[in-house]
């Protein structure tokens, strides 16, 4: 009875066991069942219940971006400079299909000059609507640069269709003061009044001088002497106002160098320093005059260097010294 009793025990754990097993096997190829349905969803063909949801939904499709550039930091920016890269590469490809690059090193020296103002960080920040940092700022200007050397080569060549394209867009970044900047160190042309008279300002020193200069009237008879020029400094000769020589000597020294030695008359007011910046100054104001009644003399005058204003001034006393640079002597008790 015992024997029998075991032999049942032993098949019954057999039995449960086996059972067991083949529910454990089917829940995890259920599990697995689900999540391989789960990943591969997509791929399987849309069911009844799938397409009418789908056709439920009202959602529109997303639209592309309308730049490249839509989903940087820096879109505006970015677009910006794409288009100034693509203008430069169409400039370059027209320049180079009218045979007009590369250019040869004599060619490229004898173009003009050319003088761009570009608009500052602070104004290129509000065009490109990003901080302009000075690398930023440095990338766009590189790129302006080239493109205003493409037109100055279209320009001087007669490409005007060219040329007008690149201007442009070169226009659009340049600076509203250009012409006040270029302007700058450029001295006004003097005018001549009704009577022919010439207004200049000569300076030296501390010294200012106001000089009027007016043609002699040459007369027509032979025997008429030599006319001499009369050079008045504060309504007095000049040999009064000016005992030295060597004063004398500078201040005649642009009339002696044109060659217009008693062909005009000079009325002058000096003001401020001593004799010597007085005759530099007057010097520098007839200076100023001959070359606006004689105009082919402004080569001359400038090699010379009769119409620059002369920068030196007195250095300044130091404190502790005598002077500018003398010391006071050293004592030792």
């Amino acid at each position: 009875m015992l024997q029998r009793q075991a032999v049942f025990s032993l098949r019954r754990c057999y039995a449960t066991t086996a059972s067991l097993r083949q529910v454990a096997t089917t829940g995890s190829t259920q599990r697995l069942d689900t999540l391989r349905a789960g990943i591969l969803g997509r791929t399987q063909q849309p069911t009844a219940a799938n397409t009418e949801d789908a056709g439920n939904d009202t959602r529109k499709p997303k639209a592309p971006p309308s730049s490249p550039s839509f989903y940087t930091a820096r879109p505006v920016f970015y677009d910006q400079v794409a288009q100034l890269e693509r203008a430069i590469s169409t400039a370059n490809s027209a320049l180079r299909r009218a045979q007009l690059l590369p250019l040869p090193a004599f060619a490229r020296a004898s173009l003009p000059p050319i003088h761009p103002v570009w608009q500052t960080k602070e104004e290129m920040t509000s065009h490109f609507q990003t901080k302009m940092t000075l690398a930023r700022y440095r990338k766009v200007t590189k790129l302006l640069n080239e493109l205003n050397d493409y037109h100055r080569i279209a320009n001087t060549a007669g490409v005007n269709d060219l040329a007008n394209k690149i201007y442009s867009i070169v226009s659009l970044f340049e600076s509203s003061k250009k012409d006040a900047f270029l302007a700058r160190g450029k001295r006004k042309p003097v005018v001549l009044d009704v009577y022919g008279r010439s207004y200049t300002v000569g300076k030296r020193k501390t010294s200012s001088a106001r000089v009027w200069m007016i043609p002699i009237q040459e007369s027509s008879s032979s025997s008429a002497p030599l006319p001499m020029t009369t050079i008045l400094v504060n309504n007095i000769p000049l040999n009064e106002h000016f005992p030295l020589p060597a004063d004398r000597e500078r201040i005649t020294r642009p009339l002696k160098v044109a060659g217009i030695l008693g062909k005009y008359n000079v009325f002058s007011i000096v003001r401020g320093g001593g004799t010597t910046g007085q005759s530099g100054a007057l010097a520098h104001g007839i200076a100023k005059g001959v070359v606006a009644h004689e105009p082919d003399l402004e080569t001359l005058f400038r090699r010379a260097k009769l119409t620059r204003r002369d920068p030196r001034m007195v250095e300044r006393k130091k404190t502790g010294l005598a002077k500018a640079r003398k010391r006071y002597t050293w004592v030792k008790r």
